[in-house]
């Protein structure tokens, strides 16, 4: 059993154990106890099982504080939140895939489910290479601090562009290359039926594997951000990657309250924007002003936390103002 408290990536294994253990737990008792039956969620359910998954992860972030210390601990918070508001700009992607393929309800959670499952393993991959990069070469940290600044620069002048399902190169490939049913078949993502030809039994994808796909692309795209901004917070690849996942965990139930109101949130992406460029600033303010010394972790949870709650908070009030400046019987804007 000495095999435990050896050090993996920094961390003794068993730490990761209780981790990869907790992920199991949860994503069975989700797909197993609690939505064994295929069915829509409502809001109230929705909200209600994103805050015993936001519980979870406040409760891990204080095993980790107790465990390895109060900076480790406010590095997974910081990262855990981060993590969680990109992930309401992933929401509204999400509810265009499923509405591009006329996803019901009912089938989308199942979805969502095996959809984080594939980014679980994604994300090790990417931030194992991250992890690998970082060790070899401290200067990439300049070109993730350089990439997150550039990119919130962007973002915060691109405004909320429409997302080209069916412009996807490869839902044109699938489509293409693969026989692909018009209907859905529930919740299966392959189904055998008869060839056009032949009239024998072939194997074809429904669109609801090509929705799975396609999520699970525009998850990478988000990644390409997250993980970036996580390791400019910390290179501990325990932290990044448990923070990653906590956030990622919660998303699928969160989903289905947000997509009923994820227009209402429109100044976030500014908010996020702010975030990113903040955390890119940082590397280069430690290492150069504060001459290697380090951000400080509070001021950095602090100021994050804070740019992300005003977003979220500006957002709801700038569009209940508008609704509440409608004039009485003009029907509710839906956008």
């Amino acid at each position: 059993m000495d095999f435990l408290f050896h050090d993996w990536l920094g961390t003794p294994a068993w730490f990761w154990l209780a981790f990869l253990g907790i992920v199991a737990l949860l994503t069975a008792l989700d797909l197993g106890a609690l939505h064994r039956k295929n069915r829509e969620m409502g809001i109230g359910e929705s909200l209600g099982l994103s805050a015993f998954y936001i519980a979870v992860a406040l409760l891990f972030g204080a095993w980790v504080w107790l465990a390895k210390g109060p900076e480790p601990g406010i590095q997974y918070y910081t990262g855990f939140f981060i993590e969680k508001a990109l992930s309401i700009d992933n929401v509204f992607v999400i509810s265009v895939i499923f509405t591009y393929f006329a996803i019901p309800p009912k089938y989308q959670y199942r979805a969502l489910l095996w959809g984080i499952v594939a980014v679980i393993l994604l994300r090790g991959v990417m931030i194992a290479g991250g992890a690998a990069l970082v060790a070899e070469a401290y200067w990439m940290l300049y070109v993730f601090a350089a990439f997150l600044f550039a990119t919130g620069i962007k973002m915060f002048f691109a405004g909320n562009k429409p997302v080209d399902v069916a412009g996807n190169p490869v839902v044109q490939f699938i489509s293409r290359h693969m026989r692909v049913t018009k209907e859905l078949h529930a919740q299966h993502f392959f189904v055998r039926i008869p060839d056009e030809k032949t009239g024998r039994l072939v194997t074809a994808a429904t669109p609801l594997f090509l929705a799975l796909v396609v999520i699970n692309l525009a998850d990478l795209v988000f990644a390409v951000d997250s993980v970036p901004a996580i390791f400019a917070i910390t290179t501990d690849t325990f932290i990044v990657y448990t923070s990653n996942i906590m956030a990622i965990l919660g998303l699928r139930a969160l989903y289905f309250a947000l997509a009923a109101m994820v227009h209402r949130f429109h100044y976030l992406k500014y908010a996020l924007a702010a975030v990113l460029i903040f955390i890119g600033a940082k590397i280069f303010v430690s290492d150069f002003v504060l001459d290697g010394g380090k951000f400080p972790p509070v001021l950095s949870l602090g100021i994050t936390f804070g740019l992300i709650a005003g977003g979220v908070v500006y957002s709801l009030f700038q569009t209940a103002d508008a609704r509440a400046r409608q004039p009485v019987g003009e029907p509710k804007s839906k956008s």
